[in-house]
């Protein structure tokens, strides 16, 4: 079997994070809805995942020791992934008549090169490697 490269070796569990955490939003967005309008448990449910988002980049994906200053950086990341999905959405269903159901997706695959570097950037700037088990 041929040795993968670091880079994309961080790159899939960058990933495989993206995956977790989108199975942990939608799980704590299911236990919170029944004791809480749902825009609160949608609120609350994407705080609390970003927050395991950032320990779970930090030590899994990128290695390296988190912070308060990467913590409170970190949020820039979803800022960059609505942004660049909103102008993908709206460019892949207006200029290129791509049907608004599958729009979406396209733009957040799109978006996933642009996260993943800016979390690079934000999680791996000037902190030595973590320990990791």
């Amino acid at each position: 079997m041929p040795k993968l490269s670091p880079q994309l070796l961080q790159i899939v569990r960058f990933a495989l994070v993206g995956g977790v955490n989108t199975a942990t939003f939608y799980g704590f967005y299911l236990a919170l809805h029944p004791v809480m309008p749902y825009f609160a448990a949608y609120s609350m449910a994407f705080v609390l995942s970003m927050i395991g988002s950032f320990f779970l980049n930090t030590y899994f994906t990128y290695r390296t020791r988190p912070t308060w200053r990467k913590f409170f950086l970190f949020p820039l990341t979803n800022v960059t992934n609505y942004v660049v999905t909103s102008i993908g959405v709206y460019a892949f269903v207006e200029w290129a008549h791509m049907n608004d159901k599958i729009a979406p997706l396209v733009a957040a695959a799109a978006a996933i090169p642009f996260t993943y570097l800016l979390s690079r950037r934000i999680l791996t700037k000037d902190t030595p490697p973590a320990t990791v088990f």
